[in-house]
């Protein structure tokens, strides 16, 4: 029987891991669940898969998360705290799929047991992938993508020599505004940005494929995952979001992941590593399909992918500036402080007037917070000086 934990059990990611291994509840021993804010949600499920413990992120709903807990085995915890010690307990897979920089210490934590660690939350590549690749290497832990685009890379690469890759290309839907005139995004609400046209996902990362901030973080996950240069790596807009990623190989030709956007594909085939196992997900039949359709992403309209490329050529704890200005960004337009373009102009100005000394300063875990807390309380007072 394999123990699992599941970081971000709430969300969208964690709710389709949850069904997946609901399917077999005899091969699983369920050691955490964590969550935030749902707290029924958590409870509900950590009683039915009867994990060891189950963790909000918010310490004040702790008693709310006794009180759905009574009667039942499970223990209760709280906390940023608690969630780092639940990545402690000795799991044989966990899934890292907590949103934002908060999932980078219970993943390392996760690592540094040895752990198999699926990693959904992009953030942690982004902000700390020198890190984290360390660490899964020292304590022969395995690192394995669960984002749609990257499980697609990591298949198309199975038997290949990394040495003969010539590229690889992302794609992306386009999210909710691809096709909206420029002139029209800075009236976006937040209820349109908030829906997407072909996944079902949480609010947060809906909103950030609408903007590309979510393909902006991608392609900086790339470089680090497979550690290929910035310039190999390719995005294209894929309207139909069936073909997830492509590798391009030095004879010309181009291997593609094809499958329905059903993100138990990905996470099933992380969670099955290095077997293949049945799932529960759409068979496409592509001759129903007829035809799919590609176009170059326009940096105007998306100017996350451009920032991007900077940070990856500045390197260093730019990745973490960016990532926490790009948080603290969508919490302003959450917040109805900012419209839909400033996002991208706060985040461009916090990278501008953060300290070099700061970026270049060595990657260990409380640089990497430092950084982060740093870089949220410049993107606040830039928010602060548009409202004022």
């Amino acid at each position: 029987m394999r123990r699992v934990s599941i970081f971000g059990a709430t969300g969208s990611i964690g709710q389709n891991t949850i069904d997946l291994i609901a399917r077999e509840p005899d091969a699983y021993d369920v050691v955490a669940l964590t969550g935030s804010s749902n707290i029924k949600q958590l409870a509900q499920d950590a009683i039915r898969l009867r994990a060891d413990v189950a963790v909000t992120a918010d310490e004040a709903r702790l008693d709310d998360l006794r009180a759905a807990l009574s009667g039942s085995d499970v223990e209760a915890a709280a906390g940023q705290a608690a969630l780092t010690e639940a990545g402690c307990r000795p799991s044989d897979w966990v899934m890292s799929a907590i949103v934002g920089a908060a999932g980078l210490a219970p993943g390392l934590c996760a690592l540094e047991q040895g752990a198999t660690l699926a990693l959904a939350n992009k953030e942690s590549l982004v902000c700390a992938g020198q890190l984290i690749l360390s660490t899964a290497k020292a304590h022969d832990a395995r690192l394995l993508p669960v984002d749609s685009e990257h499980s697609a890379v990591f298949q198309a690469l199975v038997g290949e020599d990394m040495s003969a890759v010539e590229r690889i290309i992302i794609t992306a839907s386009g999210g909710a505004f691809r096709d909206w005139p420029l002139d029209k995004l800075a009236k976006a609400t937040l209820a349109e940005a908030s829906s997407h046209p072909n996944w079902d996902m949480g609010q947060r990362i809906t909103i950030d494929s609408a903007s590309m901030f979510n393909k902006a973080l991608e392609l900086i996950e790339t470089r680090e995952y497979f550690g290929v240069r910035g310039d190999q790596i390719e995005v294209l807009v894929h309207p139909e979001s069936m073909i997830h990623a492509m590798v391009g190989f030095n004879d010309g030709a181009l291997m593609a992941h094809v499958g329905p956007p059903d993100m138990r594909h990905a996470i099933g085939y992380a969670l099955n590593w290095p077997d293949r196992q049945p799932l529960p997900v759409e068979r496409l039949d592509l001759a129903q399909i007829g035809s799919l359709t590609f176009r170059a992403p326009d940096e105007v309209r998306w100017p996350a992918l451009r920032l991007a490329r900077e940070v990856m050529e500045r390197g260093g704890l730019s990745g973490a500036v960016f990532n926490a200005a790009k948080e603290t960004a969508l919490d302003g337009f959450i917040a109805g402080n900012i419209n839909f373009p400033a996002m991208a102009e706060v985040v461009d100005e916090v990278l501008n007037c953060t300290d070099p000394g700061h970026i270049d300063a060595p990657m260990t875990l409380d640089n990497v917070l430092t950084a982060d807390q740093m870089a949220r309380q410049a993107a606040r007072d830039v928010i602060e000086q548009r409202a004022g």
